[in-house]
């Protein structure tokens, strides 16, 4: 990776290619986890990919991880989209669910989504982040606190905050009652 960044910053077109085929999907699935639209998903990950790499020459590996510069810039559009739009997550459960579901499952799944949107969209902004990060990229509490511009332990303490406050959510609000089975099962 590291070689790959270096022939991106000095001015490579197929390594920028390489770039920017490998961040693709991992950029779009948190602005579509962020967003929960894939049309403006799809719009977050080409500003902030465009970004990132018409500025390779500025990141540096001494400071973060390609992909956590990638995030920072991801969750910075999000929150600039956020400003002119509605948050809408999309669920952290996707996946749960996987392999050829019935339509039963389907509308279980759907119900289960409505019920977590409800819950999530009730977070801060700083606690929604944490959660969403660190479920979707599996990023650890350092990588996390650099994405989110805090020390890890406030990233921890973030997710920590977020998760009660999801549980208390599903457990006092009867609305969020399918989400509630599905926790306790």
């Amino acid at each position: 990776m590291d070689d790959l960044i270096r022939r991106a910053q000095s001015g490579e077109e197929r390594a920028i290619s390489q770039l920017y085929d490998m961040s693709r999907a991992r950029v779009f699935r948190l602005a579509l986890a962020m967003l929960g639209d894939p049309a403006a998903a799809e719009e977050v990950m080409q500003d902030s990919l465009h970004y990132a790499l018409a500025n390779v020459g500025r990141f540096d590996p001494a400071r973060a991880a390609w992909t956590t510069w990638l995030h920072t810039i991801t969750l910075s559009r999000c929150r600039d989209r956020a400003r002119r739009r509605r948050w809408i997550l999309l669920p952290l459960l996707a996946g749960l669910l996987s392999g050829g579901p019935s339509p039963a499952q389907l509308a279980e799944q759907q119900e289960l989504t409505g019920a977590l949107h409800a819950a999530l969209l009730r977070l801060s902004p700083k606690l929604r982040e944490a959660v969403a990060l660190r479920f979707l990229d599996d990023l650890d509490y350092a990588g996390l606190g650099q994405a989110l511009g805090c020390p890890p332990k406030t990233a921890q303490s973030r997710v920590r905050l977020g998760l009660e406050r999801l549980r208390a959510l599903v457990e006092s609000d009867p609305a969020l009652a399918t989400l509630r089975d599905a926790w306790e099962s």
